[in-house]
């Protein structure tokens, strides 16, 4: 017994085949709007131009071997434990949300011993990165830390 293919068969088919098209955009624009953490240059020709100085200053700071931990206390304030750096160093960071759904915030430390430093403003909860910046003389340098 034979089966004629029909236009009901083909209505399945059509449905089927853009369902998975549409089910795997919704998909895959979910992801992305959810994971993505980095950040959108205003111009990219100028960021372009920049970039083997910026290359530059990143193999000097990381020549400094310093190296930042952040935290997020019970309070909503951030702690950064700072290791290989000077004593007279002094820190302060910048919060951004991702995709900025929230404005950034600018965050200012209070040293409290054995290299570790609290920020004065709390940050609401979620998922932020902090860019550092720690000074000691002529040393400057810059991180970005993930916190949670």
């Amino acid at each position: 017994m034979t089966r004629n293919f029909n236009g009901w068969h083909m209505f399945a088919i059509l449905c089927a085949f853009f369902g998975v098209v549409i089910a795997v955009n919704i998909t895959m624009a979910t992801y992305a709007s959810t994971t993505f953490g980095g950040i959108v240059v205003e111009n990219s020709y100028v960021a372009s131009q920049e970039f083997n100085r910026w290359l530059d200053e990143a193999k000097a700071e990381r020549a400094l071997g310093w190296q930042a931990f952040a935290k997020r206390t019970a309070s909503g304030k951030v702690e950064i434990a700072l290791t290989g750096a000077p004593a007279d160093v002094t820190l302060a960071a910048e919060a951004r949300h991702p995709l900025g759904r929230l404005p950034d915030r600018a965050l200012h430390f209070a040293a409290i011993g054995d290299g570790r430093f609290l920020s004065r403003e709390s940050l609401p909860a979620g998922r932020w990165t902090l860019r550092l910046e720690a000074r000691a003389g002529k040393h400057v340098w810059r991180e970005e830390e993930p916190i949670q």
